[in-house]
């Protein structure tokens, strides 16, 4: 399977004009991208879960092989990090149903508060069916530990390998048949782009992690100014130039920046 190229969310105000052309009504603009890209994170299923209908309709409004990666509620998260899990579990993929085969992996994201417990992470992965896909973003250092990545290895969940202003926050850990990356911050003008040197130590990293048939999700997060739609268009001819496959992904001109 591919390289799966994609943007944190579609929804931005700075992007009119950019990469959507400025009579295109906002309505309208997930179909556009979809035409464009071959998945999505969605971040704001993390503040607010919504209907079964609004699901619908994003299935809806894409094409049959387009993906949506979920951030999970910060209710589960954040309020109640880890503890009791089987209920939010259970309520969001209920709620997410109606997208069925175009749900991709689930990305679940500590808070930078929460300090390494191994036994409420696995009761939370084992809460999940064996289809779902859990790519774990960990945001303290004491996460890093033998224990716990013997704890992904368990579930098949995926250590979400993360950038901020070109520097990897975590090992580059391998932990599941199959990869999730995000980056959030370049150094590169305009703010927050990244530069051409970045992109080319990615494609190098996971194709050093990564066979070209295996999926590794990346997304960037980096939306201000449109900086991450450019950002995936360079990286997948990076990648693709590693030897990866990327997937589609616009032409430059449809992303420009600043």
């Amino acid at each position: 399977m591919p390289l799966i190229v994609g943007t944190s969310g579609w929804q931005y105000a700075s992007w009119r004009g950019r990469f959507y052309p400025r009579g295109l009504p906002q309505r309208a603009w997930l179909a556009h991208y979809a035409d464009r890209f071959a998945c999505v994170e969605v971040n704001n299923t993390f503040y607010n879960l919504p209907a079964a209908e609004t699901f619908q309709r994003w299935g809806e409004e894409t094409p049959a092989d387009f993906r949506f990666v979920l951030k999970l509620s910060r209710y589960l998260t954040h309020i109640r990090r880890l503890r009791e899990p089987e209920d939010p579990v259970r309520l969001f993929l209920e709620r997410a149903a109606p997208l069925a085969a175009k749900t991709g992996p689930l990305l679940l994201q500590l808070p930078p508060t929460m300090r390494c417990d191994v036994a409420r992470l696995d009761a939370a992965l084992a809460c999940f069916p064996e289809r779902c896909r859990i790519a774990v973003e960990f945001r303290h250092a004491s996460w890093y530990t033998g224990e716990v990545a013997a704890c992904l290895r368990d579930h098949d969940a995926a250590l979400c390998l993360t950038d901020r202003r070109g520097r990897p926050q975590q090992p580059m850990w391998r932990t599941a048949s199959w990869g999730f990356v995000r980056l959030h911050e370049g150094r590169a003008t305009p703010w927050p782009c990244y530069g051409d040197a970045s992109l080319r130590r990615w494609a190098a990293r996971i194709a050093e992690l990564w066979s070209p048939e295996e999926e590794v999700y990346t997304f960037f997060n980096n939306d201000p100014q449109g900086c991450a739609v450019r950002d995936a268009v360079r990286f997948a001819r990076h990648a693709a130039r590693a030897g990866l496959r990327p997937t589609r992904v616009p032409s430059l001109d449809e992303a420009p920046v600043g």
